[in-house]
């Protein structure tokens, strides 16, 4: 597997810049593993049924239980397969899971405002902004503006009964 998604990542590292910098070697694999571990991720990866081909990444991060029970989402794209639909099926997936198994009420996307893909996609899932965020993140060695967006457990499922 790790071989897979390291090779994702190199594919798609020009795609996926300026809006996330990853590192396509075993180390940054195994970091992403610990993280899953530790129970503050869960990572999601979305393959083409007809391929096999690893085609995108929807990670639920930060999650937190108790009374908050949110999660913060991070995704990419393959960019060959970007903006045929499997990124919205395999995220309407992650988050039904999100809610139905984990027993998540809150989920939030921060999108750096000019990666219109992510705001299309966000908007066609259902999630309202909710604002701005200021320098929010350091991304390739800057602090970039972020916008949030967000949608709750009762959103997602009243979003699925009129599909």
């Amino acid at each position: 597997m790790q071989a897979v998604f390291l090779d994702f990542l190199k594919r798609n590292v020009d795609y996926h810049q300026p809006w996330v910098y990853h590192s396509a070697d075993p180390q940054y694999f195994d970091h992403y593993l610990a993280r899953i571990k530790r129970g503050v991720t869960q990572g999601c990866l979305i393959f083409d049924r007809n391929t096999g081909h690893l085609i995108g990444v929807v990670n639920l991060n930060n999650i937190m239980l108790g009374v908050i029970r949110s999660a913060s989402l991070g995704y990419y794209a393959d960019e060959a397969y970007a903006g045929q639909g499997y990124m919205r099926e395999g995220m309407q997936l992650v988050l039904d899971y999100a809610v139905e198994q984990l027993g998540l009420h809150r989920f939030e996307a921060n999108i750096q405002p000019d990666n219109i893909p992510s705001i299309k996609l966000v908007e066609k899932l259902g999630f309202r902004k909710e604002g701005f965020s200021p320098k929010y993140l350091q991304i390739g060695g800057k602090w970039r503006d972020h916008e949030r967006w967000a949608i709750l457990d009762e959103e997602i499922l009243q979003w699925r009964q009129n599909e």
